[in-house]
């Protein structure tokens, strides 16, 4: 949430071609309630594209269903990770995970209107509830083929979400058995992968692998991801090249009113690693969120990386 906003997903497909893409997570009643086109317009170049979608209520996320196939998503994605506060306030997210048939009841519902894939994100388990197998079996029977799972527990009580992403130590054995139980799913890990070299390593036992942070801050890490992943032979962009193809969307986006930083702010890790990358960060740090900002801050950004 707060990252993976149109802009961000616009920059990240300039990197990779193939890989699924998801929205923030957006709630079911945000959607019923709010300004739909702002919350999930985006750029036909974005796909494949998932919804994420935050909610417990049957009826309400069987609109949303509805909804986000006439938008056009490639797929929809159920929330049963997320373990902030607010999120359990509302009664959704993680806490979700103690309640696997209303959740089974979420998924029938939404897959009876629609002809797009449901899927659901999820963690180990929830404080004192570990029984993943059971909430896998209740959901699958719903007609879920599709779980991702970050391979650590969340505790709703007594850690924050930040402590959520780091503090509870990550188990992938845990993951690799639910394949092992549950081969006619398509199981998929999240949690802690940093290189490419590990990704790859999880296909000897999961179907596929989820990246949140390590994309965010480094994004290039994606850049070939198209060719070991996917078998994509086309050649790999420099970072400059995306940079400068990101630069004529900017244009356009500034011409529309669009502030710079609400776009450069995806952009700071392009250069993760690389000589001059904290000048280039520092002057889009500076710089992009200034009254008026323009596309010479990032030219700028650029020159700043040579001296």
């Amino acid at each position: 949430m707060d990252h993976t906003d149109r802009h961000c997903r616009y920059f990240l497909r300039l990197i990779t071609r193939h890989t699924l893409l998801y929205t923030e997570m957006i709630t079911a009643a945000a959607i019923l309630n709010g300004n739909r086109d702002r919350l999930l317009a985006y750029s036909d170049s974005e796909h494949p594209l998932a919804l994420q979608l935050g909610g417990s209520d049957p009826a309400a996320l069987k609109q949303c269903a509805i909804i986000a196939e006439e938008f056009g998503y490639d797929e929809i994605n159920f929330n049963v990770g997320c373990p902030s506060d607010k999120v359990q306030t509302g009664r959704f997210g993680a806490c979700l995970m103690a309640e696997p048939q209303l959740v089974a009841e979420c998924i029938a519902t939404m897959q009876q209107v629609t002809t797009i894939p449901v899927t659901v994100k999820t963690r180990l388990g929830i404080d004192n509830f570990d029984d993943l197998t059971a909430f896998i079996n209740s959901v699958s029977i719903a007609g879920c083929r599709t779980f991702i799972i970050h391979a650590r527990k969340a505790w709703l009580k007594g850690l924050s979400p930040r402590e959520n992403r780091e503090v509870p130590p990550l188990d992938y054995s845990k993951v690799y058995q639910l394949k092992n139980d549950f081969p006619e799913l398509e199981i998929i890990i999240n949690g802690g992968f940093t290189r490419l070299e590990q990704i790859q390593e999880q296909y000897n036992y999961v179907d596929g692998v989820m990246i949140g942070r390590a994309a965010y801050h480094d994004p290039y890490l994606l850049a070939d991801v198209d060719r070991k992943i996917f078998t994509d032979s086309n050649t790999i962009k420099t970072r400059h090249q995306i940079l400068s193809e990101f630069m004529d969307y900017v244009s356009l986006q500034l011409d529309r009113g669009v502030a710079l930083n609400h776009m450069t702010r995806h952009i700071l890790g392009l250069y993760q690693g690389q000589p001059g990358a904290r000048a280039y960060r520092r002057q889009l740090g500076q710089h992009a969120c200034r009254s008026g900002a323009g596309i010479e801050v990032l030219k700028q950004a650029v020159n700043a990386m040579n001296g």
